[in-house]
């Protein structure tokens, strides 16, 4: 499928530190395109570019393609933002914020009142159009946020981290609000530091890392990427004067690491995370090897493979480090 955005070659430096080392993508039509990374990834300096608020050093960008520089008022128009930071007029009301930021495309008259009307009932605050935003709980006012950049009905929805600040179930339903924008036909980038959003949102992912893509695929793809291998989670009767620095526990790594298949162990607190080679049946010696070090097992759970996992493994961070 022909792509809807082209990303080739974007680098961007400030003050002789790269912060995107010429990264590469395409964006299809119809998708939801997550973009993780840790803290200092370049996460926010791409959706600066994508957005033409920040120039890169180097690199092009085409939407439907031709490069966005030959008409940047038209790419301009074919996009909806929702920054991180909620962009509303407090003292305005719901739908005189809509109308102003919808007029900001060109729509007037009976357009215009129909965009309204239609983003009204998307962010379900037709109740509480007349209200001042200042009014609002944090939900409805992400919820409105989003419902003004998508007024004018753009091509293409870039937001980052939309989500930040409010409770799970508000979330979820911005979520839902998300899905019903791609059903539609519109396409999303998003970025998030929510790895469950991801599972629930995305129909690819990019992980950036130190200015560069390290992995991209879909939800399922990435997952087999690691499916070489098998986490197993113990939970150890730790004593209170034992820390992840003691004898015991130095003793329970080194001898995990001589069982038959473990690729790594990774100790917080009374956790014990065993990392094995997939297809080796090695319980019983990781049982022995944490059982002869005098640690009683309370809990023994096989962990399947999560893209929290697949982010780990790539990063060596979590997400939200």
């Amino acid at each position: 499928m022909e792509s809807l955005l082209s990303v080739r070659g974007l680098t961007k430096s400030f003050k002789g530190n790269q912060v995107l080392c010429g990264i590469g993508f395409d964006v299809i039509p119809g998708e939801v395109l997550c973009i993780l990374g840790p803290n200092g990834a370049g996460k926010s300096t791409t959706i600066n570019i994508l957005t033409a608020t920040l120039a890169a050093d180097k690199g092009e960008i085409r939407f439907g393609g031709k490069p966005i520089t030959d008409n940047l008022r038209a790419y301009k128009q074919q996009l909806g933002i929702v920054p991180q930071d909620i962009a509303l007029y407090e003292e305005l009301s719901a739908e005189r914020n809509l109308r102003f930021f919808a007029s900001l495309y060109g729509l007037r008259g009976s357009r215009l009142d129909a965009a309204v009307e239609e983003a009204l009932a998307f962010a379900e605050l037709v109740d509480r159009r007349h209200d001042q935003v200042k009014t609002f709980s944090g939900g409805m006012k992400r919820r409105l946020n989003i419902a003004c950049a998508i007024a004018h009905h753009p091509t293409l929805v870039i937001m980052d981290e939309p989500t930040v600040g409010i409770d799970p179930q508000r979330r979820n339903h911005i979520l839902e609000s998300i899905l019903r924008l791609r059903d539609g036909g519109t396409t999303v980038i998003y970025t998030t530091h929510y790895m469950e959003e991801v599972g629930a949102i995305s129909s690819r992912i990019i992980v950036l890392d130190h200015g560069a893509i390290i992995a991209e695929g879909t939800k399922e793809s990435l997952k087999e990427s690691i499916a070489s291998e098998r986490h197993c989670l113990v939970e150890v009767d730790v004593p209170e004067t034992t820390s992840d620095d003691t004898t015991v526990l130095r003793s329970v790594r080194e001898s995990l690491f001589s069982v038959d298949g473990v690729k790594s162990v990774s100790i917080e607190g009374a956790t014990i995370d065993v990392t094995s080679v997939a297809g080796i049946e090695n319980v019983d010696g990781i049982v022995s090897a944490i059982v002869g070090q005098g640690l009683p097992i309370k809990n023994m759970t096989s962990v399947p493979v999560s893209l929290e996992m697949v982010f780990l493994k790539l990063t060596g961070r979590k997400l939200r480090d």
